[in-house]
């Protein structure tokens, strides 16, 4: 993991993977500077999805979108598009989980717990079955989270049965989608 990290870019599309984690933390100093403290707070919880896959050796091409949406996730709530635009809350837990699996199967395959997508013994049919269980567990876990800051930090966040149970739902359909989508694909670097 740290081989991955401390390598240098090649080509365009990781100098733009890496820009976007330094635009994620230009816009945690700059909340820290011009907005609230709690905004500077929910920005500099991307940093470690940011880094994330450059940690696991990501490809640029599902690297670069997958920062583009944990920014947009990020600033969606700093700028308040969950609850000024209509169902912006379903389409994010949606995109958002979809980005966020295949990471965590990145991971579980770096642990030598699932194969590597460029490992001979990898089925097609693998992210299809698997990234909605790892959808609903990281779907729970979000949720969790949720609560725990409406019971520990603020009444201010939403928590509600019915809220919980369609994130949950809608975000394991994301992660099915990417399963879907993403079940030929190679995700790590050669």
């Amino acid at each position: 993991m740290k081989a991955n990290f401390l390598r240098p870019p090649r080509g365009g599309a990781e100098y733009l993977a890496d820009a976007l984690r330094i635009i994620g933390l230009l816009g945690v100093i700059g909340a820290a500077i011009w907005l609230e403290r709690t905004d500077a707070g929910i920005l500099a919880l991307t940093l470690p999805a940011l880094v994330a896959p450059r940690f696991l050796g990501a490809r640029a091409g599902f690297d670069i979108p997958f920062s583009i949406i944990v920014l947009l996730a990020a600033w969606s709530n700093v700028i308040d598009l969950y609850r000024t635009v209509d169902g912006w809350d379903i389409v994010m837990h949606v995109v958002c989980m979809g980005a966020l699996v295949p990471i965590a199967y990145l991971l579980l395959a770096h642990w030598s717990i699932l194969p590597s997508t460029s490992s001979p013994t990898f089925r097609k049919r693998v992210p299809i079955v698997l990234y909605p269980v790892l959808g609903l567990a990281l779907g729970a876990v979000w949720e969790m989270i949720e609560w725990a800051g409406f019971v520990f930090v603020s009444d201010d966040i939403f928590v509600e049965y019915h809220d919980t149970i369609r994130d949950m739902a809608v975000g394991a359909l994301g992660a099915l989608a990417a399963g879907i989508v993403l079940a030929g694909v190679r995700l790590d670097r050669e």
